[in-house]
């Protein structure tokens, strides 16, 4: 494990970006919307546009990874938790399953690729930064390392006294990319990490007698924690707050450019989306 401030030199500038903070209420139906949003940004961003960071929120969202729907079972354990009234997908950008509520602040940075020459650790430590930084009014215990047993876990994990509260990931286009992380504010660690221990338990078919156990993630919710529980944050709007402050401190904060995205090409890319990642076998 490694202190995220020591070992975070900030080699990568951070660009003046626009913030866009999209409200829940836009939210509330298929999470495949702001993933899908994202998408289409990162295409502009690639053609010039500025900058992004994106920030979104679920009501109640199980996203899974790659592998995730490759196990035998998941398309029935899909639609069991669909059947909950939680709303499920398949994401494009790496790891594996993650929980989402109205506590789960999700975070990405959308940025310009030209030279097609992305340092992979340099990105990952910048936004570990970011969100460190983010946490410095309430903790400075924030670690970086892989934590053994929770839910996506990724060599740029960051924590607070071995649990988990934040999981970060990357999507690459030709021309522009896309570091995402998700990061636990309020409720329970130990509660999202168990619905998705639920999850994997029946995709892989793992209450089936007889049936030979595929290799999947065994969820342990001790290693899970929100930052309501580890280091007093009282909500996600404080946390949001000590962000704003942290990114402006560091770059300017650009005027949004509303126009980025049509509700039209929105549609079409939710349905390519579902069509390309939730349909595989």
């Amino acid at each position: 494990m490694e202190n995220v401030h020591s070992s975070t030199e900030k080699t990568t500038v951070l660009p003046d970006l626009q913030w866009l903070e999209a409200p829940l209420a836009l939210t509330q139906m298929d999470v495949l919307s702001p993933l899908a949003w994202e998408e289409l940004a990162c295409r502009q961003v690639g053609k010039g546009a500025a900058p992004i960071l994106h920030l979104w929120r679920h009501p109640s969202a199980l996203v899974i990874g790659h592998r995730d729907r490759r196990l035998p079972y998941a398309p029935q354990a899909m639609e069991h938790v669909r059947s909950t009234g939680i709303s499920v997908c398949v994401r494009p950008s790496g790891g594996a399953a993650v929980m989402l509520d109205r506590g789960v602040l999700n975070l990405s940075l959308i940025l310009p690729n030209p030279q097609h020459a992305i340092s992979l650790h340099e990105d990952f430590r910048l936004m570990a930064g970011l969100i460190a930084d983010a946490l410095a009014p309430w903790s400075a215990e924030a670690q970086t390392g892989e934590i053994t047993g929770s839910f996506c876990p990724g060599d740029y994990d960051v924590s607070v006294r071995g649990r988990k509260f934040c999981g970060i990931a990357q999507r690459r286009q030709a021309k522009a990319y896309i570091i995402t992380a998700f990061v636990m504010i309020e409720g329970s660690g130990a509660e999202r990490a168990q619905a998705v221990q639920q999850f994997y338990t029946a995709a892989a078919g793992d209450t089936k007698a007889g049936v030979p156990q595929p290799d999947y993630p065994r969820v342990n919710p001790a290693t899970m924690g929100s930052l309501a529980e580890l280091a007093g944050v009282p909500s996600v709007e404080a946390y949001t707050a000590s962000l704003r402050r942290v990114i402006e401190s560091r770059t300017t904060i650009l005027p949004v450019d509303g126009s980025l995205v049509q509700p039209q090409g929105l549609s079409e890319q939710i349905a390519a989306l579902r069509e390309r990642y939730d349909s595989q076998v």
